[in-house]
């Protein structure tokens, strides 16, 4: 039985390791605006499947990784590509982001 001072104060869900406002298994979740990221993934979608240089890259990540795993680091780089768009003013190119 283990003693009562290794009990004390712990609650279900909380590593004895880490500190006590970092809950095990939460993530980053809920981090961001998720009508963004649908927006994201959906243009993510449309690109993997029109765009060539898109859909290479797309179906190499997916060939190591699950689809919804591929699609999301699609989506995360079209939405690392309109940062620098929008803060450089420049046009999309996919051989810069794809390439």
């Amino acid at each position: 039985m283990p003693a009562a001072r290794n009990t004390i104060g712990r609650r279900p869900g909380r590593h004895p390791n880490l500190p006590t406002a970092t809950l095990k298994g939460h993530g980053n979740r809920k981090c961001g605006n998720r009508y963004l990221c649908w927006a994201y993934i959906e243009a993510a979608n449309f690109a993997a499947r029109h765009n060539v240089a898109i859909r290479r890259w797309y179906e190499r990540k997916r060939a190591k990784k699950h689809r919804v795993v591929a699609i999301k680091a699609v989506a995360h780089k079209l939405a690392r590509a309109c940062y620098h768009m929008l803060h450089e003013g420049t046009s999309f190119d996919p051989a810069r982001a794809f390439g």
